[in-house]
């Protein structure tokens, strides 16, 4: 394979058999990347477009309100209340550095996939499905690096950094963008192993398997050199154009099962230890210390997020018995309270997008504050159970 670089972020790539692959590595939040992917599919005239998009975010993109179909009950029943929030996490952060550069977030993306319609261009979406690398990322992540996602995940919503545009011009630059990748591999080296290392790998094969002697792929800069490199590797047959092996969600181990139950258990071994052998005075003390610590944090956490008030009690009340069932967290209770109390208006998923980048907008729009009284109620239960274990211990000396 032969790659010839034109630019920082544009390489022309020519196979053994004569194809050829335009790359065009962009920032997702600039204007000149809009310009420059425009530029390209007018001087090259492409015969095929791939675009690092997949099925799910292009119908979110296309149709605005597809936001509006969204159950909020539903995804919270199934346990996917941490997934949304991700997601809207993402896009908000997005959004806030597209509204500083004028230029939407994916504006590059849609342009491409635009102007190959009105040329009369196939393109194809050649990224994985969104939720699929997020669960990914969530499997194969331990305790201490979930709780990294999750604080990334909380700054991420609540920041007000802002960047200048040659800030975001710089986000093209390979070296750039390299670094990044680097101190990410460091952080967080199973998350980084999923949303960068597979993804490359992903978006490299789908773009070799893609139609077309001469095809313009619009990719994010930070996976250029992954995809320079599996491409490679895969036109010497170094590797299988097989992605089976990353495009499912891995089934959660026993072990994690294993401790979602060993904790309650110990719990109440412990509690019913204290009743047993030291008596019922200690024991009830014992109980009570549980009850007490379990509850205030929960309710920590309710007061923080600005609960409803009936959803303040109904949470703390239910905090005890949440917490002894790792299929219903406390989190699942106040989040479908919340949104049943106080119902999503039209208006609050019309606005869902700009609400999300503002701090008082995640209080004020329902939705998202629904996802906030399910955040902060869960995690504080959590922290809660954390503090009272050691508790109970040092009360069976």
């Amino acid at each position: 394979m032969i790659d010839e670089k034109l630019s920082d972020t544009f390489h022309r790539l020519t196979l053994s058999d004569g194809r050829q692959i335009l790359l065009i590595g962009t920032a997702h939040v600039s204007k000149e990347s809009v310009d420059e992917v425009e530029l390209a599919i007018e001087t090259e005239q492409p015969d095929h477009i791939c675009l690092e998009l997949d099925d799910g975010r292009m119908k979110n993109k296309d149709q605005e309100n597809a936001w509006s179909n969204m159950d909020v009950k539903k995804v919270i029943k199934e346990n996917k209340g941490f997934l949304l929030l991700a997601n809207m996490a993402l896009a908000s952060f997005q959004k806030r550095m597209g509204d500083q550069s004028g230029s939407a977030p994916g504006q590059e993306i849609l342009s491409a996939a635009k102007l190959a319609k009105e040329k009369g261009i196939p393109y194809s979406l050649c990224d994985r499905e969104i939720q699929v690398t997020f669960k990914r990322a969530w499997r194969k992540s331990n305790l201490w690096n979930k709780a990294k996602l999750i604080a990334t995940i909380i700054s991420a919503v609540f920041s007000n950094e802002k960047i200048s545009e040659q800030e975001l011009e710089d986000l093209k630059k390979a070296d750039v963008m390299q670094n990044m990748m680097d101190e990410m591999a460091k952080e967080l080296p199973s998350v980084k192993a999923v949303l960068i290392d597979e993804r490359d790998r992903y978006l490299a094969t789908s773009i070799y398997l893609a139609p077309g002697q001469k095809k313009l792929a619009v990719i994010g800069a930070g996976h250029q050199k992954g995809i320079i490199k599996t491409l490679e590797e895969l036109e010497q047959g170094k590797i299988s154009t097989d992605l089976a092996d990353i495009s499912e969600v891995p089934k959660a181990g026993n072990a994690g099962k294993i401790i979602s139950w060993a904790f309650p258990i110990l719990i109440v071994g412990i509690l019913l230890y204290g009743f047993i052998n030291l008596g019922s005075s200690e024991g009830i003390k014992m109980f009570g210390y549980w009850l007490a610590v379990n509850m205030s944090f929960t309710a920590l956490g309710a007061i923080l997020a600005l609960a409803h008030p009936i959803n303040m009690v109904v949470s703390i009340l239910s905090a005890p018995l949440t917490s002894l069932h790792p299929a219903i967290g406390v989190g699942m209770v106040s989040g479908l309270m919340e949104a049943t109390l106080r119902k999503p208006k039209v208006k609050d998923f019309e606005q869902l997008g700009d609400d999300a980048t503002t701090f008082k907008g995640w209080y004020r729009n329902r939705v998202l504050h629904t996802l906030l009284v399910f955040l902060y109620t869960s995690l504080a239960a959590s922290i809660g159970n954390v503090v009272v274990f050691p508790i109970l211990l040092s009360m069976l000396g």
